[in-house]
């Protein structure tokens, strides 16, 4: 029996259309041209995820600074349905928190989940991510309209002063 190959690919210019494309199939919100653009430059946080070569998930990411903490935060990770449970989200996922651990001086993960897709707040939550408050009306052409902001604090080692 043949393993599926799952593989991480980085966003160009000449796939950021595919992207886009696949953005719009995975989630209910559309992404501004500010968006692709940011996400170009975004290196090892923006990835394209293939399923034997066809090009089936992708997980977009950022760093902001809120209150002084630098965290990451989660734009969108998502995949095609046919292709979800075979391990793709992990794998996005775990290269996240790779890009995290490399980087050393992230206080948290952060992103916004739907209230009613559980199956995303399962998925996070087997990686230690928790539901930490709600937003009303986070979107704005959506039902139902609040998110979940689900966040896994990064344990650092005491700060050595």
């Amino acid at each position: 029996m043949t393993r599926s190959r799952i593989e991480l690919g980085d966003v160009t210019q000449h796939n950021i259309k595919q992207l886009k494309r696949l953005n719009q199939v995975v989630f209910p919100v559309s992404y501004n041209e500010k968006f692709y653009k940011d996400v170009l430059h975004s290196g090892e946080l923006a990835k394209l995820a293939y399923f034997n070569d066809i090009m089936v998930g992708a997980v977009c990411c950022r760093v902001d600074v809120i209150d002084g903490k630098r965290k990451l935060y989660i734009m969108t990770l998502g995949c095609l349905a046919p292709y979800r449970n075979l391990g793709i989200g992990t794998k996005m996922l775990e290269h996240v928190m790779k890009c995290v651990e490399q980087d050393g001086n992230l206080d948290s993960i952060f992103l916004h989940v739907q209230i009613n897709n559980e199956s995303a707040i399962n998925f996070y939550k087997k990686f230690g991510f928790e539901i930490v408050s709600t937003e009303e009306h986070y979107y704005k052409r959506i039902e139902p309209a609040n998110a979940h902001v689900l966040a896994k604090s990064l344990k650092r080692p005491a700060d050595s002063k």
